[in-house]
């Protein structure tokens, strides 16, 4: 297991107090070894370039054949919309462990880069984009993730053929990756969204590398969604309010961690906090499970009742 590092924790936090500008996430973890099986489910997951999908990066269980159920497919969009698949390792890694084929944007970076940090200028808790270079990758690219997946599970010779479940499909991504899982939700495919730290900006956001969203693009949402960041310090937490305000035709919940920044807890071991709720949500939303649903349905859900969550919902049922 990773050693903890709190003077780290210290030195981002009062980085961040310095300066509105910065959101930097916390270091937790070390980087995991190249070959390790990580995640706390029933099936430790392995992470791999994708087989001829070079600019993705593979999240699966080690063992296909431990599996007994078809796999949901998972299209992830990393922070800051960077060419890493591996930023987020321990998250993804703890979904993949829960018996799901997750493909992140971008191929495999140096370890370095295993654990989430955010060290671009980010805008006012609510304000206007900043001027920022072109994304390193494009919301394009999570419907790319899509097509792989269904390729591959009708094509025969593939170690997934017909081990995935092409009808239970959720695009998500984090901050730029999550303007990105916005913009896919729209495909006709996609079963339920999950945006993490993030939300469209007022007027336009362009900087996903798809076409600019305004706010009515929130109305090709089609299926269920749930809205998770930060609280009041996360630079995404205005948009992600408003998002969830203007959304009235589909399902939706929103949760926010308090005395959580913009990085929220996805380099922590099994990505913490955001790992579990993660885990929870697809079980419900893509496998059908009552027990993962009451984290978020009714007045008295789990996190409802989490002193460390404040929980809006939305026509959920």
């Amino acid at each position: 297991m990773a050693r903890l590092k709190p003077s780290l924790l210290v030195a981002a936090a009062l980085m961040a107090a310095s300066s509105p500008l910065s959101a930097l996430a916390q270091y937790l973890t070390e980087p995991a070894p190249k070959s390790a099986a990580l995640g706390s489910g029933p099936y430790k997951a392995v992470m791999e370039p994708a087989p001829g999908l070079a600019t993705h990066t593979l999240y699966r269980p080690a063992d296909l054949g431990a599996v007994s159920s078809k796999l949901p497919i998972i299209a992830w969009g990393e922070g800051a919309c960077a060419n890493d698949g591996n930023r987020f390792r321990w998250f993804l890694s703890e979904i993949a462990s829960h018996g799901y084929l997750v493909l992140a944007v971008g191929p495999i970076g140096s370890p370095d880069k295993e654990i989430w940090r955010e060290t671009a200028p980010q805008p006012p808790v609510g304000g206007p984009p900043l001027k920022l270079p072109p994304p390193a990758t494009h919301s394009s690219q999570l419907v790319d993730a899509i097509d792989w997946a269904v390729a591959e599970n009708d094509r025969a010779g593939s170690p997934y053929f017909h081990r995935l479940d092409t009808r239970k499909v959720a695009v998500m991504g984090m901050s730029c990756g999550g303007a990105q899982a916005i913009e896919a939700s729209a495909d006709p495919r996609v079963s339920t969204s999950v945006i993490w730290n993030s939300g469209l900006f007022p007027g336009e956001t362009t900087m996903a590398g798809g076409k600019t969203l305004t706010k009515k693009d929130l109305q090709l949402i089609h299926a269920p969604v749930a809205y998770v960041s930060g609280d009041e310090s996360d630079v995404a937490f205005v948009n992600a309010n408003d998002d969830f305000q203007r959304l009235d035709r589909v399902p939706a919940f929103r949760a926010y961690r308090k005395l959580t920044g913009h990085g929220g807890t996805y380099g922590e071991v099994d990505g913490g906090d955001f790992g579990k709720v993660g885990v929870a949500w697809l079980d419900w939303r893509l496998k059908g499970d009552a027990g993962a649903g009451r984290m978020f349905l009714g007045s008295a859900c789990g996190l409802c009742t989490n002193p460390r969550w404040v929980v809006k919902q939305k026509n959920l049922d």
